[in-house]
C-alpha cells in the first residue's frame, strides 16, 4: 500500500467518526490529517471544506471549495467540491450563483454523480422561486431508478417545464 492510499484509507476512517464526536474533535482530526498531505494543497482545502460543511459551518467551506478548485483540483473530487459549493452558496443566499455552477456541470461533464448535481441544482432551482422546473428535474432524476413507470414519470416531469413560470411559483 502507498502512502497516498494510506492517507486515503485513514482520512475514510476519520470521516466515519462524524457524528460519534464533538464537531470540534471531527474538525481538528480533518486538519491534522489534511497537514500530513504532501504536494496537495487542493486536495487539503477540499476535505477541510467537506469537514467544515458536514458540521453546519458552510461559511468556513465556501472560500476552502473555491481554493481547492483554483489550485486545480481533478477528478471525482473536483466534481464533488463543484456540487457541494453549489449547494454551500445556496445554503450563504447565493442562489443564482449555485444554479449557475450547477448548470454548467449538467452540461459539460457526465459520471456518477449526475443525479447528484440534478438533485441539488433542483434544490437551487426551488430556492429561486422555480418550483415547476425543480420538480420536473427531480422527476426526471427520479424516473430512472423506478422499477416501473420510468417513461410515465419522465413524460410528465418534461410536461411540467412547459407550465408557466407563474404558476409554478406558488
Amino acid at each position: 500500500m502507498d502512502s497516498m492510499e494510506n492517507w486515503e484509507n485513514q482520512l475514510q476512517f476519520i470521516w466515519t467518526q462524524l457524528g460519534t464526536i464533538s464537531h470540534k474533535e471531527f474538525l481538528q482530526r480533518i486538519e491534522d490529517h489534511t497537514a500530513l498531505i504532501a504536494g496537495s494543497q487542493a486536495i487539503a482545502d477540499f476535505e477541510m471544506a467537506c469537514a467544515f460543511d458536514s458540521t453546519g459551518y458552510e461559511k468556513n467551506a465556501e472560500p476552502l471549495y473555491r481554493s481547492a478548485l483554483d489550485q486545480g483540483l481533478t477528478g471525482l473530487r473536483r466534481r464533488r467540491a463543484r456540487i457541494q459549493l453549489a449547494s454551500t452558496l445556496r445554503n450563504n443566499g447565493k442562489t443564482q450563483e449555485s444554479i449557475h455552477i450547477l448548470r454548467e456541470e449538467k452540461n459539460n461533464y457526465s459520471d456518477e454523480l449526475n443525479d447528484a448535481v440534478d438533485a441539488f441544482l433542483a434544490l437551487s432551482l426551488y430556492s429561486s422561486g422555480a418550483k415547476g422546473e425543480a420538480l420536473s428535474l427531480a422527476l426526471k432524476a427520479l424516473s430512472k431508478h423506478l422499477p416501473r413507470y420510468n417513461n410515465s414519470l419522465y413524460q410528465y416531469a418534461e410536461n411540467l417545464d412547459s407550465i408557466p413560470n407563474e404558476q409554478n411559483k406558488s
